[in-house]
């Protein structure tokens, strides 16, 4: 009989969805995390979320909220990322931003936006596969991918189309 009331109490009550289950899984759950990413000792990132959820069986961080600083190599902040969530890997330093997307550069307001973007640390290069939309003073590009520094000054687009700057064609 308590089989029978528990079987029905599954199949009516809130069905527990991978994303929960995933989420109850973590090692830690951090409140308000903030974490410096460093190569050679210099400040490259500083990733803040609301939320992150930490697995020490892959080395990764699940957040919530995202919020990150890129900084140069003189220690100056280059451009802000935010998105609705993200992954970070914490033995590579690479990182994922997924969901809305917009990365803005500090010294021109120039705005990338698309739905995810990686961050390979080793290259501190910033990329995604996914369309994207990127504005700034005198220039509109868009494209089906592309792959650039954090401060977007060299992006290499998947077929590109867009409008601004100047173009030198070759002789032929």
């Amino acid at each position: 009989m308590l089989a029978l009331v528990l079987s029905a109490a599954c199949r009516n009550g809130t069905r527990v969805t991978a994303t929960q289950a995933a989420l109850d899984s973590a090692d830690q759950v951090l409140i308000g995390m903030t974490h410096y990413v460093t190569q050679e000792g210099i400040l490259r990132a500083r990733v803040q979320a609301d939320t992150a959820y930490f697995y020490s069986g892959t080395q990764r961080a699940e957040l919530r909220n995202v919020h990150v600083t890129f900084y140069d190599v003189t220690g100056r902040a280059t451009s802000t990322l935010t998105s609705k969530e993200g992954t970070h890997h914490w033995r590579t330093g690479d990182m994922q931003a997924r969901g809305t997307v917009v990365v803005i550069r500090d010294k021109d307001g120039g705005t990338m936006r698309t739905e995810v973007m990686d961050y390979n640390q080793s290259r501190n290069q910033v990329s995604s596969d996914k369309p994207f939309v990127f504005d700034a003073p005198e220039r509109h590009a868009k494209g089906d991918g592309f792959t650039s520094d954090p401060e977007f000054k060299n992006i290499t687009a998947k077929r590109p189309h867009g409008t601004g700057g100047q173009f030198i064609l070759p002789n032929q």
